[in-house]
């Protein structure tokens, strides 16, 4: 399957990123079409792969809209049967995409992911993604590997290929068929949990998301936002209310009260520690979703036609805060298992 596959590096001013790591994507994908989309850099990223890539293809899109838009436009251009979305910042190792097409031999496996691991400190697991994603009862997301700032060493213990809720966009792999159907990246994200918003969509309709640990990548992390940046805190909970008022089961009023409540506290938190840009970015994202909510509420209402079955694996039912924040639970492993739904 690996000559079905287009590998899609979305660029924004990464010439850095491409010169450390495309040569060891092209090394380590022989077969799969290398394509780099890049999103109206204004570096010489484009003159750089001309002259020095010239077997790959290029797709310039007509101006930076982000990771959702970016994708999406690049993504209408590329004929392949799975399409592999890889970060500019990762680097792949030897034979890490036959591992992630084995497993996709399973139909109802709509993506997957690698083991996502630290470029920088290489045995411990990465932020964005580590062995796979997952939602709690607020819908909060965390990683086995990962819950909020708490990365775990890797010591094997996550080496086994499971069913979670989501897959990193750092590097993930969908069907190219599922991706369109479903209606691709939600463009008003611009950057930040559209990947967990499209893998809940699928989930939507029945299908499954794994990770794969026999694959291993290494992600830097923070290339374009730092993880600590005001404006990355502003789109991911801006985002994640989005997200919310498109695919909460069940009655959405008082769900978005109590999120408001608990993102009410962390702005708390952040004005406390006289963090103030920290807190108006949690204050401005609140404003926006307002700005922005009839516009989900009529996304909310069209999504339920595309809604079959929905699979509820990688849910926790638990509330990771409480965990983490209150019983001091750091590790993935010792949260309990039996509140996750299988």
């Amino acid at each position: 399957m690996i000559n079905q596959t287009a590998i899609v590096i979305l660029n924004w001013n990464g010439k850095q990123f491409l010169e450390q790591f495309l040569p060891t994507v092209i090394r380590f994908s022989k077969g799969a079409q290398v394509v780099v989309a890049d999103n109206a850099s204004t570096d010489d990223s484009i003159s750089y792969l001309k002259e020095n890539f010239p077997e790959i293809r290029l797709i310039q899109n007509e101006s930076n809209g982000g990771f959702a838009k970016g994708y999406n436009d690049a993504l209408k251009h590329i004929d392949s049967e799975f399409y592999v979305l890889l970060n500019s910042d990762v680097e792949v190792t030897e034979n890490w995409l036959n591992p992630l097409l084995d497993i996709m031999e399973d139909p109802k496996i709509a993506a997957c992911q690698p083991k996502v691991k630290s470029h920088a400190t290489q045995s411990e697991f990465e932020h964005a993604g580590a062995a796979g994603g997952y939602l709690d009862v607020n819908y909060h997301p965390f990683c086995r590997g990962r819950i909020f700032n708490s990365v775990e060493k890797d010591l094997g213990q996550y080496d086994h290929p499971t069913e979670v809720f989501w897959a990193t966009g750092a590097c993930l792999l969908i069907r190219s068929k599922l991706f369109h159907v479903s209606g691709g990246f939600d463009e008003d994200f611009f950057a930040h949990m559209e990947e967990i918003d499209l893998c809940w969509r699928l989930k939507r309709a029945n299908y499954k998301i794994f990770v794969v640990p026999k694959s291993t990548v290494y992600h830097v992390g923070g290339g374009t936002l730092p993880y600590s940046s005001p404006r990355k805190t502003y789109l991911n909970f801006r985002n994640s209310l989005f997200m919310i008022t498109k695919n909460h089961e069940g009655i959405l009023f008082p769900k978005m009260v109590w999120r408001g409540i608990l993102d009410g506290m962390a702005a708390a938190t952040f004005l406390l520690k006289g963090e103030f840009k920290q807190f108006g970015a949690v204050f401005n994202s609140h404003i926006a979703y307002y700005g922005k909510m009839r516009t989900f509420l009529r996304k909310r209402k069209a999504l339920k036609k595309w809604q079959t079955e929905f699979n509820s694996t990688g849910h926790f039912k638990g509330n990771i805060l409480w965990n983490y924040y209150g019983k001091g639970v750091k590790e993935f492993s010792k949260l309990n298992m039996r509140l996750f739904r299988k």
